[in-house]
């Protein structure tokens, strides 16, 4: 569907998000806060997570009693919230400099949080999904619209071009000091295009949509008389029930020898040997859900939650004591590496976690991105 006037005006995510809109090539700075990659390679991340802390500080998680609020809503399940332990253990045994888990930090201290019950999306949404929502509103998403030259003044006009930022696979092994490597931001890039305006989703119905920027998720949500989880929503979902384990199935990266999320596996970047099933982004529901039945909560794609990013939240929230109730995130974001950029947290993980570079698939871990970044590893699901 192409363009509609009346609807290339975006909801106002903030002011600042205005001016930090990052959609071209000289600007994709962006994209390694997305993921909060690391630029160190770790020895073994997937073996420190697994490590048992000396002291365990998680405490049990205690479910709500009771039923659910009546039938689940069309694709959703029911979350019983109650009380748990959010966070990331530390890393027992090395030094979290060489193993990845440096980037971690802001998922630390361990603390006490209570949810109320909600629904939640058994996957993430997909591009069928995406596309009724599309199609009935003629909603056009920030990757298909041509950025503004007033938002990137001095900006040359043949850099003003839609597109989003895409996983380009080296040809051969690369150094990880710099994301530029194996990302890349290209022209005509976006939901309906993932790869490029060469590629097309036909035959990917069932696909989690990607290259949707914050602003995308919260109107689709809005549309469909949903809203994006917080993050302590989220990460309550995706425990399932379990206490402290390092994977949303529990303590083991593959029990009995079996991959349970879509990550990678062979040399990053430049070769996804794709033992787990897939080599990329694949499908919804691939890998058997979590204790709550949610699917994929880990690998495959990123989700975006309405929490405002702040490296150090997590310590605002211990220090005050007692159990936080509801959390929806601090008022503002505010990223050191970055501070400019106003930033959304992201959890999950995607197809590119690997011990080698990214673990974003332990549970308690923490992913941010700049409000107006989509990728090709980015989705969402929605709760209500």
């Amino acid at each position: 569907m192409g363009k509609r006037s009346h609807h290339t005006q975006r909801p106002q995510v903030s002011r600042p998000a205005q001016k930090s809109r990052w959609l071209i090539a000289v600007v994709v700075l962006a994209v390694a806060a997305a993921a909060g990659w690391s630029v160190l390679r770790p020895k073994s991340a997937v073996t420190t997570a697994s490590h048992a802390s000396p002291v365990d500080p998680f405490a049990a998680t205690k479910e709500n009693g009771g039923t659910p609020p009546g039938p689940a809503p069309d694709g959703m399940v029911w979350i019983p919230g109650g009380e748990f332990s959010m966070g990331a253990a530390d890393p027992v045994g090395t030094d979290a400099n060489e193993v990845g888990m440096q980037a971690t930090t802001d998922s630390r201290p361990i603390h006490r949080v209570y949810v109320d019950g909600f629904w939640m999306d058994k996957t993430e949404v997909t591009n069928a999904q995406f596309a009724r929502f599309v199609n009935a509103t003629g909603y056009v998403t920030v990757a298909e619209r041509k950025p503004r030259a007033e938002d990137f003044p001095g900006a040359p006009p043949e850099n003003l071009v839609a597109g989003s930022v895409v996983f380009t696979k080296p040809d051969h092994p690369v150094p990880l000091d710099t994301h530029f490597r194996w990302w890349s931001y290209v022209k005509g890039a976006n939901w309906r295009h993932p790869a490029g305006p060469d590629s097309n989703i036909t035959g990917k119905d069932d696909y989690p949509v990607v290259h949707v920027a914050y602003e995308d998720a919260d109107a689709y949500a809005k549309w469909a008389g949903r809203r994006l989880p917080t993050e302590a929503e989220w990460e309550f979902a995706a425990r399932g029930g379990l206490t402290g384990k390092p994977y949303v199935w529990g303590d083991e990266l593959r029990p009995h020898g079996k991959w349970m999320a879509n990550t990678h596996q062979g040399h990053f970047p430049d070769r996804d040997a794709g033992d787990d099933g897939f080599v990329g982004l694949t499908a919804v529901a691939k890998f058997q859900p979590n204790g709550y039945g949610l699917y994929d909560m880990a690998g495959n794609a990123w989700h975006w939650t309405s929490d405002w990013y702040r490296a150090d939240y997590y310590a605002q929230l211990a220090a005050a004591g007692g159990v936080a109730r509801n959390p929806k995130g601090p008022d503002s974001s505010f990223d050191p590496s970055e501070p400019g950029q106003p930033k959304k947290v992201h959890r999950g993980g995607s197809f590119l976690c690997t011990d080698q570079y990214c673990s974003r698939y332990i549970v308690g871990t923490r992913g941010k991105g700049e409000v107006s970044t989509g990728t090709n590893h980015l989705s969402f699901r929605c709760v209500k």
